[in-house]
């Protein structure tokens, strides 16, 4: 390029940029381009296996650790963390919670498993090994779901807000507003931490919505009602328990569900 070209080229690039900023802001711009927002993909299940369910659980949280299905159940007064067989689905043991506590979610944390209560104002921790209440910690607000992602708590209350916690001393540290295109996802409950994102069940729906904890946004839907049509009677209540098996397959179940379903959720 001659002398007179490169002036001349230096003086058609402010024009130059800015036609082009319409088109390609990044090509005058150090700034990367910004996405523009969009609801969330949808897909269905792909049913895998049929595994019997206790159809009397009144299923509050559900977790794989090792070769162990946790599972807590709830209701006032008829409260339990279980031990099940995730291949046969059986009840290895079941010990009541303490204080006739309505009991919600649960998540495994190293030894221990910390399970929410409803409106009773507290979490319960227990020892993995022994099955037996540890402590107790106060709980501000109402509990749904829980799940550990190896560094803190993230807990829901049915609204749209995910509230993250210690993990060893249950203090809140944190939260997220979730939203799928702009608009507040309410009702999460029962939660799944998966390598960075949180599956969360949306009562009093048959979906799960897979989230992004750093932003709260919605990244994929999953419409579970078909599993609904594979022998669960109508007066079974609503989809409620993710739990990873590994991949992007999962156990899910219902409140008095008589089936778990192995399922792979791709997407």
């Amino acid at each position: 390029m001659t002398p007179s070209s490169r002036r001349a080229f230096r003086r058609a690039m402010p024009r130059m940029c800015g036609a082009l900023a319409l088109a390609v802001v990044a090509g005058c711009s150090a700034s990367p381009p910004v996405a523009q927002a969009g609801p969330a993909p949808v897909i269905e299940p792909m049913v895998l296996e049929e595994i019997p369910h206790d159809p009397a659980a009144f299923t509050q949280g559900f977790e794989i650790d090792g070769s162990v299905l946790y599972e807590g159940t709830g209701l006032a007064g008829e409260s339990q963390m279980r031990q099940l067989d995730p291949g046969a689905g059986t009840v290895a043991r079941a010990v009541d919670m303490p204080g006739d506590y309505f009991g919600e979610g649960i998540t495994v944390v190293g030894d221990t498993i910390w399970q929410l209560t409803y409106q009773d104002g507290v979490a319960v921790e227990w020892d993995k090994t022994t099955m037996a209440p540890v402590r107790e910690v106060p709980l501000s607000g109402e509990g749904w779901g829980l799940c550990y992602d190896g560094r803190r708590l993230i807990r829901s209350d049915g609204t749209s807000r995910l509230t993250f916690h210690d993990p060893v001393s249950f203090s809140e540290i944190g939260g997220v507003d979730v939203s799928d295109d702009g608009a507040q996802l309410k009702g999460l409950n029962e939660l799944e931490c998966v390598d960075g994102q949180v599956w969360a069940n949306v009562w009093p729906t048959n979906n799960i919505a897979r989230i992004d904890p750093s932003s709260g946004a919605v990244t994929l839907l999953v419409n579970a009602a078909p599993l609904r049509d594979r022998g669960i009677p109508p007066t079974a209540q609503v989809l409620n328990g993710i739990a990873h098996v590994q991949g992007d397959e999962f156990l899910v179940t219902g409140k008095y569900w008589p089936t778990t379903f192995r399922v792979r959720l791709g997407g």
